[in-house]
């Protein structure tokens, strides 16, 4: 059951000019099968969004998927039957249809970054421009030129879009909230020998990279020591080659640039140095220097982005100290200053990792709903189980590593362990599987022990829900690395699904 009107997920809804994939495009791909990897083509370093929505079709067309995709359908409630065992599904269908359907098994895949973050401006809809969110953009291209647009966000999806949005328009305010840390994605056309010399050696490449942190190895290996043991010219050395290579390179300069704060602050400092020497104006470039610890939020990787302040069109306006008062019908007010624009893009993010469900009718076992169940946080075990929710499956959602990894490869191995669990059910003539209540109170301190020993909790961030209004704040993904993680599974598995419930 798909709510788009294509596959392609984060790759259908967010095509905003700009939108561009932060995991290279050879790791940023599927590895369930040789074929395809060996005939498809990547054309640049990082793919845009273009290139990955042509992956996913042509993924889907070879595999013959579509028949079992319902495109343009939204699941609207579910609940599980207990009498039956089985779950009760209703969804909508554009036009008003509604289909009921009935299932043993529930699988969640709406990923971790998939429901919009509306921001909730007083006056917003009184806006008489108009307006677009990076996260449903339209098919349709948008044509900015000559126009005064405002863009109020500067994380990921900010990052991306102010610099491509900047060059067409006559004026562009950015309202920045909080400063990002941005690293140069370095892109690039994608060298033919060096694409033809993973693909020779595809299957060590992937192992070698399930080895790594995040799944993925950002072309260099993690340095495995302290930024605290060699001379600050060695130090800033290793900064600036990790710098020109691009893309996350950066943070695996040495092993403690995420667990310890002294450590943390000298490549912050590294970073802010860079933006200081881009931005030519010093008030500017000031504003665009974060205070915050490096990689409590997510780091932004760009082309561009802070170049464009120093276009004559751009201009930064800080709204930390004085929030943004209302959206008015010709622009929008904060700090007793009007500013007007033809156009608003809202670059607010989402209400991530488990924005889809709370958002759902989902119930459980005795009508426990899943807004109850989580009134305190994400509660689950292995990020896949939630207890109460028997034979309901999460891919990439809380309590996993998905937000810290190549989400592809956090996807496959999930979907490699749901298809094996249920394989095990029907091979031992078993009904259902749900998480203990022991079980997942033991891994949501495990999720909580794992942020607690890193740099994470120092600042607000859609990790801990804190863009939501009213969110409880709780640190949701695991930042206990792929490879432990992986690990950990497969043993649950290998000793009878231990800390489930199976009947």
């Amino acid at each position: 059951i798909e709510a788009g009107g294509g596959v392609g997920g984060t790759w259908y809804f967010n095509r905003y000019p700009g939108a561009r994939v932060d995991i290279q495009s050879l790791e940023y791909s599927y590895s369930f099968s040789e074929a395809l990897q060996q005939e498809w083509r990547w054309s640049e370093r990082y793919a845009g969004q273009p290139e990955l929505l042509r992956y996913a079709n042509h993924v889907a067309d070879r595999f013959k998927l579509r028949d079992g995709i319902q495109l343009e359908t939204e699941l609207t409630s579910a609940a599980f039957d207990e009498p039956s065992r089985h779950w009760s599904v209703v969804a909508s269908q554009q036009g008003g249809d509604v289909q009921r359907f009935v299932a043993r098994f529930l699988v969640m895949a709406s990923g971790p970054l998939s429901s919009p973050n509306w921001p909730g401006f007083k006056g917003l809809d009184s806006f008489k421009g108009k307006i677009y969110h990076t996260a449903r953009w339209p098919h349709d291209p948008v044509d900015f030129s000559g126009q005064r647009v405002g863009i109020i966000g500067t994380g990921s999806s900010g990052i991306q879009i102010i610099p491509v949005i900047a060059q067409q328009t006559s004026d562009l305010t950015v309202f920045q909230r909080t400063a990002a840390y941005c690293v140069p994605a370095r892109n690039s056309p994608l060298d033919e020998t060096y694409q033809a010399q993973i693909k020779a050696t595809y299957a060590a490449f992937r192992a070698r990279n399930r080895r790594m942190h995040g799944g993925f190895s950002a072309n260099l290996p993690p340095n495995p020591v302290s930024a605290l043991t060699i001379t600050p010219e060695e130090r800033e050395a290793a900064f600036e080659a990790r710098w020109q290579i691009g893309g996350f390179a950066l943070l695996g300069a040495f092993n403690d640039l995420l667990v310890n704060h002294q450590s943390n602050a000298l490549v912050a400092e590294f970073v802010r140095k860079k933006i200081r020497a881009v931005v030519q104006d010093p008030v500017t470039a000031s504003l665009l220097c974060p205070t915050q610890t490096i990689g409590c939020k997510r780091l932004g990787v760009d082309t561009g982005y802070y170049e464009s302040y120093n276009r004559p069109n751009v201009k930064l306006v800080d709204v930390s100290q004085h929030a943004i008062d209302a959206i008015t019908p010709d622009g929008l007010t904060t700090h007793g200053t009007e500013y007007r624009f033809d156009a608003l893009v809202l670059a607010t993010g989402f209400d991530a990792i488990t924005g889809t469900h709370t958002r759902l009718d989902l119930r459980g076992k005795g009508g426990l709903t899943i807004q109850e169940k989580w009134r305190a946080g994400p509660l689950n075990y292995l990020g896949l189980m939630v207890a109460g929710f028997p034979n309901m499956f999460n891919i990439a959602g809380a309590g996993s590593t998905s937000a810290f990894t190549n989400v592809i490869a956090s996807i496959e191995h999930h979907v490699d362990w749901i298809a094996d669990c249920i394989s095990y059910l029907d091979a031992n003539s078993l009904a259902t599987i749900e998480a203990t209540e022991a079980a997942e109170a033991d891994w949501t301190e495990h999720v909580n022990m794992a942020a607690a020993r890193t740099v994470f909790l120092s600042c607000n961030s859609w990790y801990l829900g804190a863009n939501i209004p009213g969110k409880t704040r709780m640190f949701m993904p695991l930042a206990g690395g792929f490879p432990a993680y992986f690990e950990r599974c497969v043993q649950v598995a290998r000793e009878g699904y231990q800390g489930f419930r199976l009947a």
